[in-house]
C-alpha cells in the first residue's frame, strides 16, 4: 500500500515512549526512530499533529501525592511537555522535516503561542505542528488535549502509540497471561469497562465529537505508517 488512509492524524505520544528502556528521560535513538517514522508518514501527503505527554519527566499527579499543590505539579508536568516538544522538533528537522512547536503556555522565545487558524495553515502547508503544554490549565491529561486539538483541527483519527502493549486488553497482559485483546471497541464499552485506555474527559470529547481512536505498539519500527495506511494493527475505538 502507498497511499494512505487518513488526511489529517494526531498522533498521540506518551512521554514514557521517548524514554525508552531507560524508563525516564530522553533517549535520543528513540527520538530519531520517532522522527523517521513521521517522515515515512509525510511523504504519504499526510497533515501531522503531534500531542507528547511528559510523564518521562515529570507527573502533576505524582507531585500532589508528595503534597505538592496539584495546580504547580501540573504546570510543572506541561513544562516537561515543552521540553520532550522541543526534542522531537530537533529531531524532525535534522532529517529535513518542517515543524512548529505551539505552546498553550506562553513562551514567545521557544514556540509560538497556540492558535487555531495558525495551526490548521501549518498542517496545510504540510508542517508538523507539536501541541506542547497540554491544555494550558490544571487537572487536565495530555490525552485531553490530543481530543481537544483533534476536534479542533478537524483530525480524522487519534493515533495513541504505546511503548510497552500492542493495543488494548481485557486485563494487564503482562499480569495476565489469558489476557484477550480487542481489535474493535466503543468509547461507551470502554468507559463502562474501566479499561483506562485514556481517562473519562478525553474519552467523553472524542465519542462527543466523532473522533476515532486507535491504540497501537510503537516499538516497532514502521508502526506509525502501517496504521496511517489502514492496517488493521491495535486496537479500534469509536463510537458508542
Amino acid at each position: 500500500m502507498t497511499t494512505a488512509r487518513y488526511r489529517r492524524i494526531v498522533l498521540k505520544l506518551s512521554g514514557e515512549a521517548l524514554s525508552g528502556e531507560q524508563g525516564y528521560g530522553i533517549e535520543p535513538k528513540i527520538i530519531k526512530s520517532v522522527a523517521e517514522q513521521v517522515k515515512a508518514i509525510s511523504e504519504l501527503d499526510v497533515e501531522i499533529a503531534i500531542v507528547v505527554g511528559g510523564g518521562n519527566i515529570w507527573r502533576g499527579k505524582v507531585g500532589s501525592e508528595m503534597g505538592m499543590d496539584r495546580a504547580n505539579a501540573d504546570y510543572m508536568g506541561m513544562l516537561a511537555t515543552i521540553m520532550n516538544s522541543l526534542a522531537l522538533q530537533d529531531g524532525l528537522e535534522n532529517i529535513g522535516i518542517p515543524t512548529r512547536v505551539q505552546t498553550s503556555i506562553e513562551m514567545r522565545q521557544v514556540a509560538e503561542p497556540y492558535i487555531r487558524r495558525k495551526a490548521i495553515r501549518h498542517l496545510e502547508k504540510k508542517r508538523v505542528v507539536i501541541f506542547a503544554a497540554g491544555t494550558g490549565n490544571p487537572y487536565f491529561s495530555t490525552d485531553t488535549t490530543a481530543a481537544l486539538r483533534a476536534a479542533e483541527i478537524e483530525a480524522e483519527v487519534i493515533l495513541m502509540a504505546k511503548n510497552n502493549v500492542d493495543g488494548v486488553y481485557t486485563d494487564d497482559p503482562k499480569v495476565n497471561k489469558n489476557a484477550e485483546k480487542y481489535e474493535q471497541l466503543s468509547y461507551m464499552e470502554m468507559l463502562n469497562e474501566g479499561l483506562g485506555v485514556m481517562d473519562s474527559t478525553a474519552s467523553t470529547l472524542c465519542m462527543d465529537n466523532d473522533i476515532p481512536l486507535i491504540v497501537f505498539s510503537i516499538t516497532e519500527e514502521g508502526n506509525i505508517k502501517r496504521v496511517v495506511q489502514g492496517e488493521n494493527i491495535g486496537t479500534t475505538i469509536r463510537g458508542k
